[in-house]
């Protein structure tokens, strides 16, 4: 029998995920939760052979969760479910070591089928999904790069950034500035909208 977790805030499609795997009959959901900081200590308590998380929940989202589930229930495996297949995510969820990825409208017995092959350690990614991510650009900013534009994005200023990542003013600068070019943006606002755009932060 495989141990099922699933994590989904909307009540309605919880329900109707739930009673869908437990209509298999190798499959039964052993605990269910409605946001992404209940997930680890769910996984903790039930010890479940799949998490089957959506990634837009309240608290943490998705792949964090998964990335700490990795870390902490290591014989869990992690199946995401989208609404969304934008190249970013997908990329997102790649880097955090999930072992499968699903458009939340895919058919039901496609479901039950990468619960299971999940749980013996096969990667499964939505086809469609795997196209999207083959065909987006890569990110060509730094990890620097990124957090001090993510902190920009936060409405953190160079003061501000500087404090926070034991960096001088003139560097942060140099770094938005760097990050500017690389995007080829207008001004760092521009940079911000397609970095985001992109799914980079």
């Amino acid at each position: 029998m495989i141990k099922v977790l699933l994590a989904e805030d909307m009540d309605m499609v919880r329900g109707a995920l739930v009673a869908l795997l437990n209509l298999e009959s190798d499959i039964e959901v052993v605990a269910e939760v409605d946001s992404g900081d209940e997930i680890l200590p769910a996984a903790k308590a039930s010890r479940p052979d799949v998490a089957v998380i959506d990634i837009d929940l309240p608290g943490k989202d998705g792949l964090t969760a998964a990335t700490e589930l990795h870390e902490h229930v290591p014989e869990c495996h992690t199946l995401i479910l989208t609404s969304l297949g934008r190249p970013g995510t997908v990329r997102r969820a790649l880097d955090a070591k999930v072992n499968g990825f699903l458009l939340k409208d895919a058919p039901s017995d496609k479901l039950a089928n990468a619960v299971r092959s999940v749980a013996i350690g096969r990667r499964v990614i939505d086809s469609e999904l795997a196209l999207s991510a083959w065909e987006a650009d890569d990110c060509p900013l730094t990890p620097r790069e990124l957090e001090i534009l993510a902190l920009a994005a936060r409405g953190r200023n160079v003061a501000d950034i500087a404090s926070d990542l034991f960096l001088s003013p003139g560097t942060v600068r140099n770094y938005l500035a760097a990050s500017v070019t690389k995007l080829n943006a207008r001004n760092r606002v521009h940079a911000i909208r397609i970095a985001t755009d992109a799914e980079w932060l």
